[in-house]
Parts: C-alpha cells; structure tokens; sequence
C-alpha cells in the first residue's frame, strides 16, 4: 500500500521529518513502513487486507495524535498504484520524471475538473483516471499556470501531487 501525505514540509509548514513519519507509522502498527524523500510518501509493504480500508483514517489520527496537525493522508493498493501508471495519457512527458505530474485524488475526479477547459495553458496539457489528475508540464510544476488553475477547480485542492520521478520510485519500493 502506499500512502501519500498532503502539505507536509512545504513552504516550512507542516514539518514532519521522514524519521517520525515511519515511527508514527510503526505506532499506528504498520512496523515495515518505508519513506521516499521529504514530501510525505510512505510505503506499507503488508498491510492486512481487513485494514486496506482503514489506511487512511489510522495514519490521519496516529499522526494528529503524535503532531497535533491535522494531514490528510490518501491511499492507494499496490495495483490501483499500478493503474495510475499503465494509464498515464503522456508517455512523451513520462520520459522526463519531473515534467509528468500526478494529482492523487481522495474521491473522484469532480464535475467541474472534468469539464475545466486546458486548451488556453497549451503547451501544458491535463488528463483524467480513475481519482487521478494528470498533468504534462514542459516548463515543470513550478512556473505552470495550468497547475495553478486547476487548484481553483473542483476537488483538486483536496489531492495531493507527485512528480512522475516518485510514482515511479514508490511502485519500485512497493514491489521491493
């Protein structure tokens, strides 16, 4: 399972050191935690079937509990984790890790998303899955006027993004 923390150590709000992290994890009964860089992604390489969907709601309070601050944590399976990555509309983007982003979505991707229209952001370019948004950024996520949008839309606000580099990196650590 992998689990992705939203707005944690950015802009210096938020800070929960990786080490914490995977010790509020082993706390909350998930001792085989692993962490990937400083943005909050952890991988939960046996999680019991009967918690699968309970993932989410145990990290959020082990975290409160152990921090005070309230971080929404979103889950994905090792497979749907996989689906993101099979379904990727841009593969010319995929090549470079940090110009393909993913917005990792807690519910499905809303109404006003699906109808946002990206053609005045062109180069830049946006794709749907399955509680995932897609985002082909030449010029990266940092100057993107697209990626900035789009947080004033629908649920996208409520998600969390990953860089293709680190989906990448966490189905690897998942897999082992």
């Amino acid at each position: 399972m992998i689990a992705l923390l939203r707005g944690i150590n950015v802009s210096g709000r938020n800070k929960i050191s990786m080490a914490d992290l995977r010790r509020i994890a082993a706390d909350a009964g998930f001792a085989d935690a692993t962490t990937y860089v400083q943005s909050g992604n952890l991988v939960l390489p046996s999680v019991p079937a009967g918690l699968v969907g309970k993932v989410s709601t145990r990290l959020q309070v082990a975290i409160e509990e152990a921090t005070g601050l309230d971080i929404p944590v979103i889950t994905r399976t090792l497979a749907e984790w996989q689906s993101i990555i099979d379904a990727n509309p841009f593969p010319a983007a995929a090549a470079d890790g940090t110009k393909l982003h993913v917005v990792v979505l807690d519910a499905p991707v809303s109404k006003a998303m699906k109808a946002f229209d990206a053609t005045p952001f062109a180069p830049e370019e946006l794709g749907f899955g399955e509680r995932v948004v897609y985002l082909s950024l030449p010029d990266g996520i940092g100057r993107s006027k697209l990626a900035a949008a789009l947080q004033r839309v629908g649920n996208a606000k409520e998600g969390t993004s990953r860089n293709w580099r680190t989906v990448l990196a966490l189905a690897e650590l998942a897999t082992g």
